[in-house]
């Protein structure tokens, strides 16, 4: 028979309770706040664990040849989990801002040149995502990986080997059955009706009284130039005129893929797909969030004063928050979907395959 459990035991509490040691206690003028500052930071870097735990198991998932139906609930569940962190860390940033930028001055000369910008973990969370390197702001005029200590550069260094989260979904979506099967051309049959739906309009916007002719050139204008927003979808070379100008990472394959998954979102062997797409698009939003209020917090702390390790500061972290987007593709893909009444009806036999059987 095992020994009973403690819960001081299993949870190691006196090691949790022991790793806060204030440095300016250490010299002799103890600053109070100190130790509210090292506990939230310390929640933050436990919150990333789990979340790197959760998206290890992601990882594992997407990065198989073939992905099965039945694991992707546990991409779902795997995601509302680490979204849900997150907006516990947006919220987290409520507490620390009841200290007041005095409180702050009392120990914050005593970090340099320490600086959450060197939390190993956050790095490591947003390379198994897929952050871009072109996205990432530069720091102090330099990659980020350059103001990384040795021992932590070679980590990331070695993460960024590895396929992330990103890669792992552009191959997955790129398998997806039902886009073109038999003599079934979904795209032929989607880009047939978006001609429809633009023609439609631009003959209401001629035939509309209350329009007078300057009036009706210019909306025909803006419609046309809706329609080769569309058009640049059908063919590689006008896609690539897309990837360059930012709107997409993804490969045209994929992103066709994805649209397609948004359209008919509602067929049953596409929700879970959808719902991780979706899923995607909220943790996108939930880190924006997240170093939108981090940003506005250094801000309201320190001013413009520099980074305790050498960056811009509150510059450098409002930067982050426009450009460092993980997922925008999917948001992106928004901009292609058409009225539900346009929507191409699927064959019959492709409608029963996406089905589920009825009981």
């Amino acid at each position: 028979m095992s020994a009973p459990v403690r819960y001081d035991e299993y949870l190691q509490i006196d090691k949790i309770l022991s790793a806060q040691q204030r440095i300016s206690e250490l010299k002799g003028r103890p600053a109070h706040d100190e130790m509210l500052f090292i506990i939230i930071h310390q929640v933050y870097e436990l919150w990333f664990k789990q979340m790197l735990f959760e998206l290890s198991r992601v990882l594992e998932i997407f990065n198989q040849a073939k992905v099965k139906d039945s694991e992707l609930q546990t991409v779902v569940r795997a995601l509302e989990r680490i979204n849900e962190i997150f907006r516990i860390l947006v919220q987290q940033v409520t507490v620390l801002e009841t200290m007041t930028p005095f409180d702050f001055l009392d120990f914050r000369n005593d970090l340099y040149p320490a600086s959450g910008f060197q939390s190993l973990q956050f790095r490591i969370l947003e390379t198994q995502l897929g952050l871009a390197a072109s996205k990432r702001v530069s720091f102090a005029g330099t990659s980020y990986i350059n103001h990384l200590p040795p021992d932590q550069k070679l980590i990331i260094e070695k993460e960024l080997t590895r396929p992330s989260l990103k890669e792992g979904l552009e191959k997955w979506l790129e398998r997806t059955p039902f886009v073109s099967e038999g003599t079934f051309d979904f795209w032929k049959t989607y880009f047939t009706s978006v001609q429809t739906m633009f023609a439609e309009d631009m003959e209401m916007v001629r035939k509309n009284p209350r329009l007078n002719e300057e009036e009706k050139a210019q909306s025909i204008k803006r419609l046309e130039s809706s329609l080769h927003q569309f058009k640049s979808l059908e063919s590689d070379e006008e896609f690539e005129k897309l990837k360059t100008a930012g709107l997409f990472e993804f490969s045209r394959k994929a992103t066709l893929s994805a649209l397609f998954i948004m359209i008919y979102n509602h067929e049953p062997i596409l929700h879970n797909p959808f719902q991780i797409m979706d899923h995607l698009q909220d943790l996108d939003e939930s880190i924006t969030q997240w170093r939108s209020r981090h940003a506005q917090m250094a801000h309201r702390m320190i001013g413009v004063k520099i980074g305790t390790g050498g960056s811009s500061g509150a510059d450098y972290l409002h930067k982050t928050v426009t450009q460092q987007k993980l997922f925008s593709d999917f948001s992106n893909l928004s901009t292609f979907l058409i009225p539900r009444s346009k929507i191409p009806a699927l064959p019959e036999n492709i409608r029963k395959k996406m089905g589920f059987t009825d009981f």
